[in-house]
């Protein structure tokens, strides 16, 4: 038997495994890592974060990955160049890390990376009948696992359109794992550069589970800021924000998209809403001439009413605690837009026993970890949650 497979069987028999997992979202800034020790799997899973950071990128790299992301047309080769540039660069910051930790590179069993999502194209977004729903995420598995010596997986999302999914959101098979509860029902809502939530009913029961994307979170709003403040990426504690008011003919004709109409689950990405997409809402509203503040205070809302929006139209009248992750949950004004939409106070995934900054990294160390040594959870039939592992396997000899 290859040294390798038989090393990676007894990582699967093992009573613990170490695990890291990399998260790099559609906000283009930097790499999560978060080192992770797992035993069990499936509702047996236990967990512990030994250590996270995020790196962030370099605003020349950044500029590299915006130059091939999300757009239709782009250079192929750059995308061929930067799919091993990404896979290379990955593991140099993990060995950082490790460095940093000061925690040996021999004694880490498994990476799991998500790579860098490119393009995500589901059906409802390219419209093509013989086309299926597709994504691309690139940072190849090889070069990570080649250049750490240690065994990696990579490429999650292929097997969740292959079995029938749209390739996101994954987060519901980490958080009906981790989160899950036997009394209360929770919404799992992570805001990144777009918005997702898991909802998780009281009781454990995996076929009432249900995950969808929920429309823009950061993306429109952090490229906005962007466009029109140079030196800034995003609003830093809203500031641009709250000095600015929500026009309301504006935010009619940005709610006004068949996406909305869609029934869940959906995905989506900035391939849609983008600045293109604003663009067309102010044209179709007769606003081109808004201040700019008034227009992010816009965005702000538009990302809170179509997050509320999705709960209402899903959860109905139930009972539920909203536990938030992702970069928005720092946007104060979101959140309090949040909150009084709601008619309630939100909480974070701290509360839960995960820094909400690493649940994403720490979820695909989860995926990683079922991939080799559980499998078991059934979601039933229904569409949009395939009951499958993820999860492509590098050998690094």
């Amino acid at each position: 038997m290859n040294n390798q497979i038989s090393k990676l069987a007894d990582i699967s028999a093992a009573s613990t495994r170490i695990i890291a997992g990399l998260m790099s979202g559609t906000s283009l800034d930097g790499l999560d890592i978060a080192l992770c020790e797992f035993s069990g799997s499936g509702f047996e899973t236990r967990f512990k974060v030994l250590h996270f950071i995020t790196f962030p990128y370099a605003e020349s790299f950044k500029e590299q990955l915006k130059s091939i992301s999300f757009k239709a047309e782009v250079s192929l080769q750059e995308v061929t160049l930067l799919n091993a540039v990404i896979g290379t660069y990955s593991a140099e910051l993990i060995l950082d890390a490790l460095k940093l930790w000061d925690y040996p590179v021999d004694a880490v069993d498994l990476i799991a990376s998500h790579g860098q999502t490119i393009f995500h194209a589901p059906f409802s977004l390219h419209q093509k009948i013989s086309y299926p729903d597709a994504t691309l995420q690139i940072g190849d598995g090889d070069h990570i696992a080649v250049k750490t010596g240690i065994i990696t997986l990579s490429d999650f999302r292929q097997k969740h359109i292959a079995a029938g999914g749209e390739g996101a959101p994954l987060a519901v098979y980490g958080d009906h794992l981790l989160f899950s509860s036997a009394d209360e029902n929770r919404i799992l809502l992570n805001i990144g550069g777009i918005s997702n939530f898991t909802y998780l009913p009281a009781g454990r029961d995996a076929s009432l589970v249900f995950s969808t994307d929920v429309g823009p979170g950061n993306t429109m709003m952090d490229q906005f800021v962007q466009l029109n403040y140079p030196g800034k990426y995003y609003d830093q504690d809203a500031a641009i924000a709250k000095s600015g008011t929500a026009n309301e003919e504006l935010l009619s004709a940005l709610m006004k998209n068949e996406f909305f109409d869609d029934p869940f689950p959906r995905t989506t990405g900035p391939e849609l809403f983008n600045m293109a997409y604003l663009q067309a809402a102010q044209n179709a509203s007769s606003q081109q001439g808004l201040p700019p503040e008034d227009i992010l205070a816009s965005l702000c809302e538009f990302t809170a009413r179509s997050i509320i929006a999705a709960i209402r139209n899903s959860i109905n009248d139930q009972s539920f605690q909203v536990y938030l992750s992702g970069g928005g949950m720092h946007n104060p004004l979101l959140v309090e837009k949040l909150s009084e939409g709601l008619g309630f106070g939100l909480r974070n995934t701290a509360e839960l026993g995960i820094d909400p900054d690493a649940k994403e990294a720490v979820l695909f160390a989860l995926l990683a970890n079922e991939c080799v040594a559980g499998g078991d959870i059934n979601f039933g039939s229904r569409q949009g949650i395939p009951s499958v592992t993820m999860g492509k396997i590098s050998l690094p000899y």
